[in-house]
């Protein structure tokens, strides 16, 4: 989900995850997930969604946004840096991804297995 506030209104919450906010936590099917200090009513930190229900939250402060999920199975990134990483250019010389610091890249991968 992406976010114009860190807050989420439960309705849309459920809209677009399914997990729904309920007395005894955040729900989904027959699966509900404690939220020690969620509000009884109105908007929800996405922080205190985050870590219990495994959906990274990364915020682009430039921007003012924040970005929610999806859900990870414990897998999620620890942050949106891009590793270094070094691959040789269509003529074989090294390339450093690093030196691309401050631009977008999109990287596409491809595997034929």
């Amino acid at each position: 989900m992406i976010l114009t506030a860190p807050e989420i209104d439960p309705g849309a919450f459920a809209e677009h995850t399914g997990w729904e906010i309920k007395p005894e936590g955040a729900c989904k099917a027959d699966r509900c997930v404690p939220l020690p200090g969620a509000p009884e009513e109105g908007p929800v930190p996405a922080a205190l969604l985050a870590e219990p229900l495994g959906m990274a939250l990364v915020h682009d402060a430039p921007r003012a946004l924040w970005a929610l999920g999806p859900e990870s199975g414990g897998r999620a990134l620890l942050s949106a840096q891009m590793p270094e990483l070094e691959l040789p250019d269509r003529h074989g010389r090294p390339f450093s991804l690093g030196s691309l610091r401050g631009t977008r890249v999109v990287m596409v991968a491809w595997a034929s297995w």
